[in-house]
């Protein structure tokens, strides 16, 4: 988890945002005052939240455990992982 280590301020940083974005949707279910387009909109920017961590996350680990695609970056192996990165990233948009 050394990808994950080097970013971890950034990350709990990210993680504590979607904490209170998922805290504001219970509070608003459990008091029931606000309007369900609003709840909808929190939970739709806490799913945004997620998945780009879970791309940046997924990344991460591509580069760190599989192959850096920065290596040799002419290299078959190098176009392949930046494709697999790339497809990652459009996948979680």
């Amino acid at each position: 988890m050394a990808h994950i280590a080097g970013n971890k301020k950034k990350i709990l940083d990210r993680l504590s945002r979607i904490q209170g974005q998922l805290h504001a949707v219970a509070k608003a279910v459990e008091e029931g005052e606000q309007e369900s387009s609003k709840v909808l909109l929190t939970l739709a920017a806490s799913r945004g939240a997620i998945q780009s961590l879970l791309a940046e996350i997924i990344e991460g680990h591509i580069r760190h455990h599989v192959w850096n695609p920065e290596e040799r970056p002419s290299s078959e192996r190098s176009v392949a992982t930046q494709e697999l990165i790339d497809v990652v990233q459009a996948y979680f948009k």
